[in-house]
């Protein structure tokens, strides 16, 4: 009769047993200290002792004790992330970027959210730190003064995706916000509008859509043109909000020809509206969003907008934070491109319309 080999188990910390390390060494005919170095210091053990424990490990299901290795190694392999809201499709696309690239780096994703408040989001730094990230991924660069301190006080490195602003001491990967405000708005200014209005995202701790903002109005004025408080409204990212506020511009006696949205979504709502009251588009009003999310150009009409390289965007800030905690160059801001991409939503003004 065979004698009945047990294997041995370790309990968590809910008490539920598990595949312990001891048993990985056993099997593979190596110290607990090699599994340990081979796990911690993949290059402190050959490759072919390396992928013994690998397929050992694989074979009996042990999963590393991530505390026990982060005071092993003094790292946790987390990085934080902190947006306004997951709600916005921008933000989503980003954020699926961003895991992707940790994953094959080996490095977790921890999220939070802070709907546009600045004490929730300290609060929430504050949370991640607590949990044991390696470093952090802010929105923009408006944020409380003692979260910056925070984080310098724990030697966590963190960056600013969104923005670019190469003149601050903390890193930043993003588009020129203004820049692109300027070149939406030349171009239908270039068309032969003349009766511009904005709807733009609520500018409270929002430095990406005030840059947007100011970007436009500058357009504007080197155009002739002024932003008239009548015709500039904010809304949050919501589609019912902008159908109300292109309700109230499209009902003015001197409604705009034109209309700048503060992202997509705004867009789609100005949009929707725009064919509930009978108002084709662009025959009648021309509508111009930010961001170029999916599905801008299967709409009818598809929708022109200023396209940002978001993928790109959270994928170099997650290489921003591993290059840097790994002792490799990195660098500390990075400006991408946008493009104006012209749809069928834009087209010369109406008769009126100068």
């Amino acid at each position: 009769m065979k004698p009945v080999i047990k294997k041995s188990r370790t309990r968590n910390r809910e008490g539920a047993r598990g595949v312990g390390i001891r048993e990985v060494a056993t099997r593979a005919g190596v110290s607990t200290a090699t599994v340990s170095r081979s796990l911690n210091n993949p290059n402190s053990v050959s490759a072919e002792l390396r992928a013994r424990i690998a397929a050992t490990i694989d074979e009996v299901g042990y999963i590393p004790d991530a505390s026990a290795r982060a005071l092993t190694v003094r790292r946790t392999r987390t990085i934080g992330a902190i947006v306004p809201t997951v709600d916005n499709a921008m933000f989503a696309q980003g954020l699926q970027s961003l895991q992707r690239y940790l994953a094959s780096r080996d490095h977790l994703l921890l999220l939070a959210t802070n709907e546009y408040d600045l004490d929730v989001e300290l609060k929430q730094a504050r949370n991640l730190v607590s949990r044991g990230i390696d470093g952090l991924i802010l929105r923009g660069d408006e944020h409380h003064a003692e979260l910056r301190k925070l984080l310098t006080d724990q030697c966590i490195p963190f960056v600013n995706v969104g923005v670019y602003e190469p003149h601050k001491p903390y890193a930043s990967i993003g588009t020129d916000n203004a820049a692109a405000g300027r070149s939406v708005t030349r171009h239908l200014t270039g068309l032969g509008h003349r009766r511009i209005a904005m709807v733009a995202a609520m500018q409270r701790n929002n430095d990406r859509a005030q840059a947007r903002l100011r970007g436009v109005k500058e357009a504007l004025e080197e155009a002739g043109l002024s932003m008239r408080p009548d015709w500039t409204l904010q809304v949050n990212y919501r589609l019912d909000e902008a159908r109300a506020a292109a309700r109230a511009l499209f009902g003015l006696k001197d409604r705009p020809t034109a209309v700048v949205c503060g992202n997509d979504v705004i867009a789609y709502g100005v949009l929707l509206e725009a064919a509930k009251l009978g108002l084709p588009v662009p025959e009648s009003v021309s509508v111009v969003g930010f961001d170029d999310l999916e599905w801008s150009r299967h709409l009818h009409p598809a929708l022109t907008t200023i396209h940002m390289p978001t993928d790109e965007i959270w994928q170099r800030a997650g290489e921003y934070l591993v290059h840097t905690l790994s002792g490799m160059p990195a660098i500390r801001h990075h400006e991408l491109d946008f493009s104006l991409v012209v749809r069928e939503s834009t087209a010369p003004a109406p008769g009126d319309g100068a």
